[in-house]
């Protein structure tokens, strides 16, 4: 195998296997604490079938939160409806990458709908002319289907849906849809998406969501650092579920208490833009 070196023993794993350096055969091996740092890896191929694809991609945007059940998914679906409603000449394109929990396929009223591959890849499934979706919900059999899936299977998955969804020539908008937290999913795509050169626009931002709860917030905070140490750069923060509306006499009334002064207060502390409250 051209990925074994020269001095590596007769059931050397390889470099680039998940257990190179760690295999009972590399016991012994000069190359064992190289190959299980990494080190010894070969770059990442896909990186420029990624690259190749979003190259017709202007904007990515990434929305992230810290905490689940802070109205992520519901807020990355009404941002691409918004921006695909309000220029029709824009083509805008919603990837849901939370893997295990993908919930866009229904929120679009497209649940039953299946991708379908050709010569230029996967094909999206259109829910406007000018508005497509990705999600491993449509390859699953049911949507009742548990996905039970460990870092590097996600990370594959993440991959081929930057590589080799066909979104057309150009794309205006690519917004992603995440899981909450800091996991592999986020270390997937924005190990492809976010340039580490310096002073290269890579078009990738990220819109961080929170509810004015503390423990929204606080969990807002450590994405909001995660987002300075992969370089990804933060458009605002939007504070979510901030009140609510009575259907009946029109009285506001706020849900959360805004023990540590909400999102705008967060905003102030990390530096960031606050781009406004929704209901």
């Amino acid at each position: 195998m051209g990925d074994k070196p020269s001095d590596a023993p007769e059931h050397c794993p390889g470099t680039e296997s998940e257990n190179a350096g760690k295999g009972s055969a590399c016991a012994g091996c000069p190359n064992q604490n190289v190959c299980a740092s990494g080190a010894a890896r070969g770059p990442d191929p896909s990186v420029e079938l990624v690259r190749a694809r979003m190259s017709g991609v202007k904007k990515k945007l990434f929305v992230l939160s810290g905490k689940g059940g802070v109205g992520k998914s519901t807020f990355a679906n009404l941002l691409a409806r918004s921006l695909a409603a309000r220029s029709p000449d824009k083509n805008v394109a919603l990837l849901d990458i939370d893997i295990c929990g993908p919930s866009q396929p229904r929120m679009m009223g497209a649940l039953n709908e299946q991708v379908h591959q050709s010569g230029s890849g996967w094909c999206p499934i259109y829910v406007e002319e000018n508005l497509a979706l990705m999600s491993i919900g449509f390859l699953l059999g049911s949507p009742d289907d548990a996905v039970i899936w460990r870092g590097p299977k996600k990370n594959n998955m993440i991959k081929q849906f930057l590589s080799e969804v066909d979104w057309g020539d150009s794309l205006d908008y690519l917004i992603l849809d995440t899981p909450p937290g800091t996991s592999d999913e986020h270390l997937s795509a924005t190990s492809y998406l976010v340039s580490r050169t310096p002073g290269e626009d890579d078009g990738a931002r990220a819109i961080l969501i929170t509810t004015p709860a503390e423990v929204s917030i606080a969990d807002v905070r450590r994405e909001a650092t995660f987002c300075k140490r992969v370089g990804l750069k933060v458009v605002g923060v939007v504070e979510n579920m901030a009140s609510f509306v009575c259907p009946h006499c029109k009285v506001t009334s706020e849900i959360f208490p805004r023990d540590s002064g909400g999102g705008e207060k967060l905003s102030e502390e990390m530096e960031l833009p606050f781009l406004g409250s929704v209901p």
